[in-house]
């Protein structure tokens, strides 16, 4: 491809809407434009990298054995209905009314669509294992879009659904796609690790999300380095070690703690360590009230926490309703004296643990030296709080540590979550009805490319993988008006072209300085430069973008040269 018959918009500046390299880079290198806040059209660069990815995600899933099937964008309410999830997906579900005043969305996700089209295709266990992926786009009305293509509200995923007769089968199933998804992110370039995870708004038992390192990421990795474990923020778990000296409890006593709200203001008046105070949280669930109970010198995850008690929502308790349960405000609650008796929930690390701090349900007041299980009843102990860096690894005691990663993929075990309330059956040998138990498989492509931005890039711009570069080389013709230059250019731009190799000529009368920064700025992996002094002596010059790497080489030995080169550069990628 000629450039001066290319569009390929590069800017010198910093757009000042980008936050992290990938989405400056994407911008400047002309690949991407916005059109309203999480929304990006991609440019003819761009596109060219979206679809090599797409290529790679395609032949690993027909490779896996899964079918492709393409399903619409618009669902209709009554499908999310059945599931169960329409009222409580939350607002990234973009809702509306067709002319029928019929209710519909956009889909974030296409659990409910497949479901639907496979209950009335599969009746026997004879037409199982069923994989069945698409590449589409989704939507998702983010409350804050940001990070370019890594956070946005448009974009374009891969989505796999598995259908098998039973677990052992799923399992099967599972692992080809968590394979998959090795060969698919090896052969982008990137350099990744597989976590465990929750599954959110998804569902299903086990989950993994495959994880960029990336210092921008908005996801945390927990990981050790001695044993391999690794999960994200959410899943992590941590082993704790309780006081080999156990205090005796002591007879609570209520203390007077005027405006003393907050865990630092209730550790600073009463000169108590956080980690002995209990800090009393009011959620409100689809099943009625919790009441959690966490050391005040932990966060409460609520992913953890929803999970404990097996509900879909979770939402802190208004202050109105604070105070009907307790009646105090918030940061006078605890769990003694609740006026309305609700399930009490604590974290496994205050167990046997005695003489803490809580709130009294009394205004101004708190109540030191309670106990667990003798001052008041707790009906489940149950992981509910973040892990901290530094805690202790639950597979091999060793410390955990923390690290930023993008996520770019995420495999789940669903079981029968979609299949029984939207009555998917087959027969089984014995003629029986029984739920399809499924899998779910998704691939942020467009983020792919954010992803592998983040982790290869330098000061002068984009480093691609050759995999999924938008072209294999850029040719650079230094001076288009010397007719050496450019009659040799000419000619190698030819055999190129009929070697097989995707080249992109910058044939623009600029000066040579410009050329070499817009080539440096998009990242293809080999540069072909076509100059006077070289051609003095009947020679070119290659340069690798990733290592920065220079090859003098003759004039009728540069695509040779060049045919090895991108034959290496592949092989390095190969899983």
């Amino acid at each position: 491809m000629r450039l001066t018959r290319y569009h390929m918009p590069t800017l010198k500046e910093q757009p000042s809407e980008a936050e992290i390299p990938s989405h400056s880079l994407l911008l400047r290198a002309g690949m991407i434009r916005k059109l309203a806040a999480g929304i990006y059209s991609f440019l003819p660069l761009g596109w060219r990298v979206v679809k090599k990815i797409i290529e790679i995600v395609r032949e690993e899933m027909d490779r896996s054995g899964a079918l492709e099937v393409f399903l619409p964008v618009v669902q209709p309410a009554e499908l999310w209905m059945e599931s169960g999830r329409w009222s409580i997906f939350g607002k990234e579900l973009l809702r509306f009314k067709d002319r029928n005043n019929r209710d519909f969305c956009l889909g974030p996700t296409h659990e409910e669509v497949i479901v639907d089209l496979v209950r009335g295709e599969v009746r026997s266990y004879k037409q199982l294992p069923l994989n069945l992926y698409q590449i589409h786009i989704k939507f998702r009305d983010e409350a804050r879009p940001r990070f370019g293509i890594i956070r946005a509200r448009e974009f374009i995923m891969k989505d796999a659904y598995s259908f098998d007769r039973d677990w052992d089968f799923l399992d099967i199933s599972y692992n080809k796609m968590y394979e998959a998804y090795c060969r698919i992110f090896k052969r982008c370039g990137l350099d990744f690790v597989v976590v465990e995870a929750e599954s959110g708004a998804i569902g299903g038992d086990v989950s993994h999300e495959f994880m960029v390192w990336a210092p921008n990421g908005e996801d945390t990795i927990v990981y050790c380095d001695e044993c391999g474990y690794a999960a994200n923020l959410e899943k992590a778990s941590f082993t704790f070690v309780t006081d080999e000296e156990q205090e005796l409890p002591k007879k609570p006593e209520k203390v007077y703690t005027p405006n003393v709200r907050t865990i630092d203001e209730v550790s600073n008046f009463l000169n108590v360590h956080p980690s002995k105070l209990l800090k009393s949280l009011i959620y409100k669930t689809e099943k009625g009230f919790v009441l959690f109970l966490i050391p005040g010198d932990r966060e409460l995850n609520e992913a953890k926490a929803k999970r404990a008690v097996g509900a879909e929502s979770l939402e802190m308790a208004d202050p109105n309703e604070v105070y009907e349960i307790s009646g105090a405000s918030v940061g006078f609650v605890g769990p003694i004296g609740l006026k309305k008796r609700i399930t009490v929930v604590a974290d496994r690390t205050v167990k046997d643990k005695v003489n803490f701090v809580s709130g009294a349900n009394e205004e101004d007041y708190h109540i030191a030296n309670i106990t667990p299980g003798v001052d008041f009843e707790v009906d489940a102990y149950e992981d509910l709080v973040f892990v901290t860096e530094g805690d202790l690894c639950p597979k091999c005691g060793k410390p955990l540590k923390f690290s930023k990663g993008i996520e770019v993929g995420h495999i789940f075990k669903l079981g029968t979550k979609y299949s029984e309330p939207m009555k998917a059956y087959f027969l089984d040998e014995d003629g029986k009805e029984k739920p399809f138990v499924m899998g779910c498989y998704g691939i942020g492509v467009t983020r792919i490319a954010a992803a592998v931005v983040e982790q290869k890039h330098d000061e002068n711009g984009i480093i691609w993988p050759i995999s999924v570069a938008p072209f294999e080389l850029y040719l650079l013709a230094t001076n288009m008006r010397d007719s050496l230059v450019k009659e040799t250019s000419e000619r190698l731009y030819s055999d190129l072209m009929d070697k097989g190799v995707e080249v992109l000529y910058d044939d623009r009368d600029e000066r040579a300085g410009v050329k070499f920064k817009d080539a440096d700025l998009v990242g293809i992996p080999i540069r072909l430069t076509v100059g006077e002094k070289r051609l003095a002596d009947n020679k070119v010059e290659i340069r690798l973008r990733e290592t920065g790497e220079v090859i003098p080489v003759d004039v009728n030995e540069a695509v040779s040269k060049i045919l090895e080169i991108k034959e290496d550069l592949y092989r390095r990628l190969e899983p």
